[in-house]
């Protein structure tokens, strides 16, 4: 990515002077640095009202509540993850934050989660667990559906949008909420069809998860 995005910026400075068009380079360039700070001071202040609810919500016990609310359907998702077993807690609290769109609030227990998998496959080679475990270096069932279900991401409140909208000067900034929920709940309810086929599909098939 530092290649690609250093690559495009380099092109376009050189196309800019090769044209004759450096002061507009010039005007582009300081333009879009203010709009980029501006741009994150709207994203600052956003995410730090709903992380700071996300801390309420957490210090008077509502996080642990919902994570426990949910823990049948992590079984669901994740049968071959082993009751109590501490990677369950990390992918609800990943779902949890991503359910309302703090995805920065998610990044950590997300990274936790694929940790904890890791350290369950591991388990798995050595005997320790029962299942079946992939060769090393390949990831695992859980694995694959945790990326998948957290890429598709169902959202109740999307944080981001409605900063990006605020700052660009939407009249209804929130108005992108009613099809978020729509669109995210489409992606996810495919994505988890898709876990179940690839479940229920033959150990040897070249397409199985």
């Amino acid at each position: 990515m530092n290649l690609l995005w250093g690559g495009m910026l380099l092109t376009g400075m050189i196309f800019g002077m090769a044209s004759g068009r450096s002061g507009l380079l010039s005007e582009a360039v300081l333009s879009s640095a203010r709009e980029a700070v501006e741009l994150g001071i709207t994203m600052m202040g956003i995410m730090a009202f709903w992380m700071g609810i996300m801390e309420t919500a957490q210090d008077a016990g509502l996080i642990t509540s919902m994570e426990r609310r949910i823990q049948p359907l992590i079984r669901l998702l994740f049968p071959g993850i082993p009751a109590g077993h501490p990677a369950a807690a990390s992918i609800a609290l990943c779902f949890l934050a991503n359910f309302f769109g703090l995805g920065n609030a998610a990044t950590p227990a997300g990274l936790q989660a694929m940790r904890e998998l890791s350290e369950l496959e591991e388990e798995r080679r050595r005997g320790g667990i029962p299942g079946a475990a992939q060769k090393r270096g390949t990831a695992s069932r859980e694995m694959c559906t945790f990326l998948i279900l957290n890429i598709s991401s169902l959202q109740l409140i999307p944080v981001s949008i409605i900063a990006y909208r605020t700052q660009y000067g939407s009249a209804n900034p929130a108005g992108i909420t009613g099809p978020a929920i729509l669109a995210t709940a489409a992606s996810t309810g495919t994505a988890i069809l898709f876990c179940k086929i690839m479940e229920i599909l033959p150990k040897n098939s070249k397409f199985m998860v």
